[in-house]
């Protein structure tokens, strides 16, 4: 088991928030600090935590918007091949 200082156990700060989850809407630097953040060793365990959940959302709504689009985007198809 990975031991965790102090330092990666404190309670954030609301001004840490929001400058995290400032970060972390930025379109390309927000993923790579997604990923930083949820991988690092020396990461706050609650922003570590936060990160890993927010991938996690981001992964399973990438894959439902890739099942509608081909279904969609395959019915459409289907449709103008027989019109």
């Amino acid at each position: 088991m990975e031991e965790i200082s102090n330092s990666n156990q404190r309670v954030m700060s609301v001004q840490d928030w929001a400058l995290t989850i400032f970060i972390s809407s930025l379109p390309l630097i927000g993923i790579i600090m997604l990923l930083v953040w949820a991988f690092s060793d020396d990461t706050n365990i609650n922003k570590k935590n936060w990160a890993k959940g927010t991938l996690l959302i981001y992964v399973v709504m990438f894959a439902l918007m890739m099942v509608f689009m081909l279904f969609f985007g395959g019915m459409a198809m289907f449709n103008q091949m027989f019109n």
